[in-house]
Protein backbone atom coordinates (compact mmCIF):
# COMPACT_ATOMS: atom_id res chain seq x y z
CA UNK A 1 0.00 0.00 0.00
CA UNK A 2 1.67 3.71 -1.01
CA UNK A 3 1.97 5.69 2.26
CA UNK A 4 3.28 9.02 0.76
CA UNK A 5 3.05 12.42 1.57
CA UNK A 6 0.55 13.32 -1.19
CA UNK A 7 -1.48 9.77 -0.16
CA UNK A 8 -1.38 11.04 2.91
CA UNK A 9 -2.86 14.54 2.28
CA UNK A 10 -5.46 13.31 -0.55
CA UNK A 11 -6.62 10.99 1.78
CA UNK A 12 -7.75 13.39 4.33
CA UNK A 13 -9.08 15.79 2.00
CA UNK A 14 -11.22 12.88 0.58
CA UNK A 15 -12.23 10.84 3.11
CA UNK A 16 -13.59 12.73 6.17
CA UNK A 17 -13.45 9.46 7.98
CA UNK A 18 -9.47 9.26 7.62
CA UNK A 19 -9.30 12.98 8.62
CA UNK A 20 -11.23 12.28 12.05
CA UNK A 21 -8.65 9.20 12.33
CA UNK A 22 -5.43 11.48 11.56
CA UNK A 23 -6.88 14.72 13.77
CA UNK A 24 -7.75 11.60 16.71
CA UNK A 25 -4.07 10.03 16.79
CA UNK A 26 -2.65 13.42 16.34
CA UNK A 27 -4.48 14.70 19.33
CA UNK A 28 -3.29 11.08 21.41
CA UNK A 29 0.61 11.57 20.49
CA UNK A 30 0.25 15.29 21.78
CA UNK A 31 -1.14 14.04 25.02
CA UNK A 32 1.62 11.75 25.23
CA UNK A 33 3.99 14.65 25.05
CA UNK A 34 1.85 16.06 27.24
CA UNK A 35 2.12 13.04 30.01
CA UNK A 36 4.50 10.56 28.72
CA UNK A 37 7.68 12.23 27.12
CA UNK A 38 8.19 14.33 30.81
CA UNK A 39 8.59 11.46 32.21
CA UNK A 40 12.13 10.84 30.01
CA UNK A 41 13.36 14.61 30.97
CA UNK A 42 11.81 14.92 34.82
CA UNK A 43 15.11 13.92 36.58
CA UNK A 44 17.51 15.97 34.13
CA UNK A 45 15.20 18.73 35.04
CA UNK A 46 15.08 18.48 38.68
CA UNK A 47 18.61 17.80 39.10
CA UNK A 48 18.91 21.09 37.44
CA UNK A 49 21.28 19.33 34.52
CA UNK A 50 19.41 21.22 31.96
CA UNK A 51 16.49 23.85 31.68
CA UNK A 52 13.11 22.72 30.71
CA UNK A 53 13.38 24.26 26.97
CA UNK A 54 16.42 22.48 26.57
CA UNK A 55 15.33 19.38 27.96
CA UNK A 56 12.21 19.22 25.32
CA UNK A 57 14.72 19.74 22.44
CA UNK A 58 16.88 17.21 23.16
CA UNK A 59 13.64 14.87 23.94
CA UNK A 60 12.23 15.87 20.30
CA UNK A 61 15.44 14.97 18.79
CA UNK A 62 15.69 12.01 20.83
CA UNK A 63 12.36 10.57 20.55
CA UNK A 64 12.88 10.88 16.32
CA UNK A 65 16.01 8.98 16.54
CA UNK A 66 14.34 6.22 18.80
CA UNK A 67 11.64 5.55 16.19
CA UNK A 68 13.97 5.74 13.33
CA UNK A 69 16.62 3.46 14.18
CA UNK A 70 14.80 1.31 16.51
CA UNK A 71 11.94 0.86 13.81
CA UNK A 72 14.95 -0.06 11.16
CA UNK A 73 16.64 -2.63 13.78
CA UNK A 74 12.56 -4.46 15.05
CA UNK A 75 9.65 -2.58 14.09
CA UNK A 76 7.14 -5.56 15.89
CA UNK A 77 5.78 -2.53 18.37
CA UNK A 78 4.59 -0.99 15.69
CA UNK A 79 2.38 -4.06 14.46
CA UNK A 80 0.88 -4.31 18.29
CA UNK A 81 -2.17 -2.67 17.99
CA UNK A 82 -3.29 -4.66 14.66
CA UNK A 83 -2.20 -7.94 16.35
CA UNK A 84 -3.97 -7.01 19.57
CA UNK A 85 -7.65 -7.00 18.67
CA UNK A 86 -9.92 -7.90 15.70
CA UNK A 87 -12.57 -5.27 14.62
CA UNK A 88 -14.07 -7.72 12.27
CA UNK A 89 -14.67 -7.22 8.39
CA UNK A 90 -16.75 -4.20 8.43
CA UNK A 91 -14.09 -1.72 7.86
CA UNK A 92 -16.50 1.27 8.06
CA UNK A 93 -17.55 -0.07 12.05
CA UNK A 94 -13.96 -0.93 12.32
CA UNK A 95 -12.69 2.52 11.31
CA UNK A 96 -15.66 4.16 13.50
CA UNK A 97 -14.40 2.12 16.22
CA UNK A 98 -10.68 3.18 15.85
CA UNK A 99 -11.97 6.46 15.97
CA UNK A 100 -14.01 5.93 19.03
CA UNK A 101 -10.66 4.30 21.03
CA UNK A 102 -8.70 7.53 20.24
CA UNK A 103 -11.13 9.86 21.80
CA UNK A 104 -11.39 8.11 24.57
CA UNK A 105 -7.34 7.95 24.90
CA UNK A 106 -7.63 11.59 25.09
CA UNK A 107 -10.07 12.07 27.43
CA UNK A 108 -8.82 9.61 29.93
CA UNK A 109 -5.69 10.93 29.54
CA UNK A 110 -6.51 14.69 30.35
CA UNK A 111 -8.82 14.17 32.53
CA UNK A 112 -5.77 12.19 35.03
CA UNK A 113 -3.06 14.56 33.87
CA UNK A 114 -5.31 17.38 35.20
CA UNK A 115 -4.47 16.21 38.73
CA UNK A 116 -0.66 16.01 38.12
CA UNK A 117 -0.72 12.29 38.08
CA UNK A 118 1.54 10.22 35.33
CA UNK A 119 -0.41 8.39 33.06
CA UNK A 120 0.56 5.14 30.72
CA UNK A 121 -0.45 6.28 27.31
CA UNK A 122 0.45 2.34 26.24
CA UNK A 123 -2.26 0.91 28.18
CA UNK A 124 -4.72 3.65 27.38
CA UNK A 125 -3.99 2.59 24.13
CA UNK A 126 -4.57 -0.93 24.77
CA UNK A 127 -7.54 -0.15 26.93
CA UNK A 128 -9.13 1.97 24.44
CA UNK A 129 -8.40 -0.23 21.69
CA UNK A 130 -9.88 -3.26 23.29
CA UNK A 131 -13.22 -1.62 24.49
CA UNK A 132 -14.00 -0.53 20.98
CA UNK A 133 -13.08 -4.00 19.50
CA UNK A 134 -15.33 -5.38 21.98
CA UNK A 135 -17.84 -2.77 21.38
CA UNK A 136 -18.16 -4.43 18.09
CA UNK A 137 -16.79 -7.66 18.51
CA UNK A 138 -17.67 -9.05 21.77
CA UNK A 139 -15.08 -10.61 23.85
CA UNK A 140 -14.07 -12.26 20.52
CA UNK A 141 -12.62 -9.13 19.28
CA UNK A 142 -9.85 -10.01 22.08
CA UNK A 143 -6.76 -11.89 20.98
CA UNK A 144 -5.42 -13.25 24.36
CA UNK A 145 -2.42 -14.63 22.98
CA UNK A 146 -1.35 -10.48 22.15
CA UNK A 147 -3.06 -9.82 25.77
CA UNK A 148 -0.62 -11.95 27.50
CA UNK A 149 2.37 -10.10 26.03
CA UNK A 150 0.85 -6.85 27.69
CA UNK A 151 0.66 -8.73 30.87
CA UNK A 152 4.17 -9.52 31.09
CA UNK A 153 5.57 -6.22 29.55
CA UNK A 154 3.44 -4.81 33.34
CA UNK A 155 5.58 -7.25 35.31
CA UNK A 156 8.61 -6.48 33.33
CA UNK A 157 8.75 -3.17 33.56
CA UNK A 158 7.38 -3.39 37.33
CA UNK A 159 10.26 -5.73 38.36
CA UNK A 160 12.93 -4.99 35.93
CA UNK A 161 12.57 -1.22 36.57
CA UNK A 162 13.25 -1.28 40.51
CA UNK A 163 15.66 -4.00 40.64
CA UNK A 164 17.98 -2.43 38.09
CA UNK A 165 17.47 0.89 39.49
CA UNK A 166 18.75 -0.42 42.79
CA UNK A 167 21.66 -2.12 41.44
CA UNK A 168 22.86 0.25 39.35
CA UNK A 169 22.81 3.31 41.76
CA UNK A 170 24.11 0.57 44.30
CA UNK A 171 27.16 0.09 41.90
CA UNK A 172 27.24 3.74 41.44
CA UNK A 173 27.84 4.71 44.46
CA UNK A 174 29.97 1.85 45.38
CA UNK A 175 32.46 2.71 42.60
CA UNK A 176 32.23 6.84 43.77
CA UNK A 177 32.15 5.80 47.35
CA UNK A 178 35.56 8.36 48.19
CA UNK A 179 35.72 10.42 45.27
CA UNK A 180 35.31 14.08 45.37
CA UNK A 181 31.57 15.21 45.76
CA UNK A 182 32.45 18.10 44.01
CA UNK A 183 34.58 16.48 40.79
CA UNK A 184 31.67 13.71 40.15
CA UNK A 185 28.84 16.21 40.48
CA UNK A 186 30.20 17.90 37.29
CA UNK A 187 30.63 14.26 35.61
CA UNK A 188 27.43 13.41 37.13
CA UNK A 189 25.94 16.48 35.24
CA UNK A 190 27.10 15.12 32.00
CA UNK A 191 26.32 11.46 32.37
CA UNK A 192 22.93 12.34 33.78
CA UNK A 193 22.28 14.11 30.10
CA UNK A 194 23.55 11.08 28.56
CA UNK A 195 21.00 8.84 30.54
CA UNK A 196 17.94 11.46 29.49
CA UNK A 197 19.23 11.59 25.99
CA UNK A 198 19.27 7.60 26.39
CA UNK A 199 15.98 7.91 27.90
CA UNK A 200 14.25 10.10 25.14
CA UNK A 201 15.17 7.68 22.56
CA UNK A 202 13.97 4.31 23.78
CA UNK A 203 10.45 6.70 24.50
CA UNK A 204 10.67 7.01 21.05
CA UNK A 205 10.89 3.14 19.83
CA UNK A 206 8.60 2.69 22.54
CA UNK A 207 5.99 4.70 22.21
CA UNK A 208 6.27 6.47 18.58
CA UNK A 209 5.90 3.04 16.56
CA UNK A 210 2.53 2.21 18.48
CA UNK A 211 0.96 5.56 17.71
CA UNK A 212 2.50 5.52 14.06
CA UNK A 213 0.98 2.09 13.81
CA UNK A 214 -2.45 3.71 14.38
CA UNK A 215 -1.88 5.77 11.67
CA UNK A 216 -1.02 2.97 9.22
CA UNK A 217 -4.00 1.14 10.90
CA UNK A 218 -6.47 4.03 9.91
CA UNK A 219 -5.24 4.02 6.41
CA UNK A 220 -5.78 0.66 6.34
CA UNK A 221 -9.22 0.45 7.47
CA UNK A 222 -10.27 3.84 5.13
CA UNK A 223 -9.09 1.93 1.92
CA UNK A 224 -11.86 -0.78 2.91
CA UNK A 225 -9.33 -3.32 4.53
CA UNK A 226 -10.33 -4.59 8.09
CA UNK A 227 -6.27 -5.91 8.82
CA UNK A 228 -2.78 -4.90 7.60
CA UNK A 229 -1.04 -6.87 5.35
CA UNK A 230 2.48 -7.09 5.98
CA UNK A 231 5.07 -4.82 7.48
CA UNK A 232 4.71 -1.30 5.46
CA UNK A 233 8.42 1.10 5.93
CA UNK A 234 7.23 3.87 7.93
CA UNK A 235 7.73 7.11 6.37
CA UNK A 236 11.03 9.82 7.75
CA UNK A 237 8.19 12.72 6.84
CA UNK A 238 5.38 10.74 9.56
CA UNK A 239 8.10 10.35 12.16
CA UNK A 240 9.47 13.97 12.03
CA UNK A 241 4.95 14.81 11.75
CA UNK A 242 4.98 12.62 15.48
CA UNK A 243 8.04 13.79 16.86
CA UNK A 244 7.15 17.20 16.82
CA UNK A 245 3.90 16.88 17.97
CA UNK A 246 4.95 15.32 20.81
CA UNK A 247 7.66 18.04 21.89
CA UNK A 248 4.67 20.49 21.27
CA UNK A 249 2.66 18.20 23.68
CA UNK A 250 6.05 18.41 26.56
CA UNK A 251 6.17 22.31 25.65
CA UNK A 252 2.60 22.90 27.04
CA UNK A 253 1.96 20.57 29.68
CA UNK A 254 5.39 18.59 30.72
CA UNK A 255 6.27 20.85 33.19
CA UNK A 256 3.32 19.72 35.95
CA UNK A 257 4.35 15.89 35.45
CA UNK A 258 8.17 16.56 35.86
CA UNK A 259 7.70 17.92 39.15
CA UNK A 260 5.38 15.09 40.51
CA UNK A 261 8.02 12.18 38.83
CA UNK A 262 11.01 13.90 39.33
CA UNK A 263 10.61 16.10 42.80
CA UNK A 264 7.50 14.95 44.98
CA UNK A 265 7.95 10.93 44.69
CA UNK A 266 11.89 10.80 45.49
CA UNK A 267 14.27 14.20 46.37
CA UNK A 268 17.35 12.86 43.62
CA UNK A 269 20.71 14.13 43.37
CA UNK A 270 22.38 13.80 40.06
CA UNK A 271 24.25 10.47 40.30
CA UNK A 272 20.60 9.28 41.53
CA UNK A 273 19.16 10.66 38.58
CA UNK A 274 21.74 9.10 36.16
CA UNK A 275 21.04 5.61 37.92
CA UNK A 276 17.50 6.14 37.00
CA UNK A 277 17.68 7.15 33.59
CA UNK A 278 19.99 4.58 32.56
CA UNK A 279 18.23 1.91 33.95
CA UNK A 280 15.37 2.65 32.52
CA UNK A 281 16.44 3.32 29.52
CA UNK A 282 18.28 -0.84 29.58
CA UNK A 283 15.03 -1.58 30.39
CA UNK A 284 13.01 -0.31 27.63
CA UNK A 285 15.71 -1.37 25.28
CA UNK A 286 15.36 -5.03 26.28
CA UNK A 287 11.45 -4.98 26.10
CA UNK A 288 12.07 -3.28 22.67
CA UNK A 289 14.29 -6.04 21.21
CA UNK A 290 11.57 -8.55 21.82
CA UNK A 291 8.88 -7.06 20.47
CA UNK A 292 6.91 -6.74 24.52
CA UNK A 293 5.07 -3.56 24.91
CA UNK A 294 5.58 -1.56 27.91
CA UNK A 295 4.94 1.82 29.28
CA UNK A 296 7.48 4.10 29.78
CA UNK A 297 5.54 5.75 32.57
CA UNK A 298 6.02 2.36 34.74
CA UNK A 299 9.48 1.88 33.09
CA UNK A 300 10.58 5.01 35.13
CA UNK A 301 9.09 5.76 37.77
CA UNK A 302 9.80 2.21 39.27
CA UNK A 303 13.39 2.92 38.79
CA UNK A 304 13.35 6.13 40.20
CA UNK A 305 11.74 3.79 43.12
CA UNK A 306 14.89 1.39 43.06
CA UNK A 307 16.97 4.55 43.36
CA UNK A 308 15.25 5.83 46.03
CA UNK A 309 15.01 2.55 48.29
CA UNK A 310 19.43 2.68 47.91
CA UNK A 311 19.36 5.12 50.70
CA UNK A 312 15.82 4.08 52.30
CA UNK A 313 12.89 3.19 51.86
CA UNK A 314 11.57 6.26 53.61
CA UNK A 315 12.84 8.27 50.71
CA UNK A 316 10.41 7.47 48.68
CA UNK A 317 7.15 9.27 48.87
CA UNK A 318 4.48 5.95 49.23
CA UNK A 319 1.51 8.73 48.88
CA UNK A 320 2.46 9.67 45.40
CA UNK A 321 3.34 6.31 44.69
CA UNK A 322 0.02 5.28 46.00
CA UNK A 323 -2.05 7.59 43.56
CA UNK A 324 0.34 6.56 40.41
CA UNK A 325 -0.75 2.71 41.29
CA UNK A 326 -4.09 3.72 41.43
CA UNK A 327 -4.25 5.25 38.58
CA UNK A 328 -2.50 2.40 36.56
CA UNK A 329 -5.34 -0.02 38.14
CA UNK A 330 -8.16 1.79 36.80
CA UNK A 331 -6.52 2.81 33.23
CA UNK A 332 -7.55 -0.85 31.53
CA UNK A 333 -10.95 -0.91 33.20
CA UNK A 334 -11.91 3.05 33.21
CA UNK A 335 -10.33 3.89 29.22
CA UNK A 336 -12.02 0.84 28.31
CA UNK A 337 -15.44 1.51 29.55
CA UNK A 338 -15.38 4.67 27.68
CA UNK A 339 -13.81 3.24 24.51
CA UNK A 340 -16.98 1.02 24.49
CA UNK A 341 -19.30 3.08 25.28
CA UNK A 342 -17.93 5.89 23.06
CA UNK A 343 -17.53 3.15 20.18
CA UNK A 344 -21.27 1.92 20.41
CA UNK A 345 -22.75 6.35 20.61
CA UNK A 346 -20.14 6.20 17.06
CA UNK A 347 -21.98 3.49 15.42
CA UNK A 348 -25.45 4.83 16.16
CA UNK A 349 -24.53 8.65 14.94
CA UNK A 350 -22.64 7.22 11.65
Amino acid sequence: MEFTFQSFINGMTSNPMFLVTVLLTLGVIFVNGWTDAPNAIATCVTTRCLSVRKSILMSAIFNFLGVFIMTMINSSVASTISNMVDFGDNAQNATIALCAALFSIVVYSVGASYFGIPTSESHSLIAGITGSAIAVQGFNGINMGEWAKVLIGLVLSLCLGFFSGYLICKLVTVIFARADRRRTNGFFRGAQIFGAAAMSFMHGAQDGQKFIGVLFLGLTLVNGQSEMSGEIPIPIWLMILCSVIMAVGTSVGGEKIIKSVGMDMVKLEKYQGFAADLSAAFCLFLSSTFGIPVSTTHTKTTAIMGVGAVRRLSAINFGVVKEMILTWIFTFPGCGLISFLMAKLFMLIW
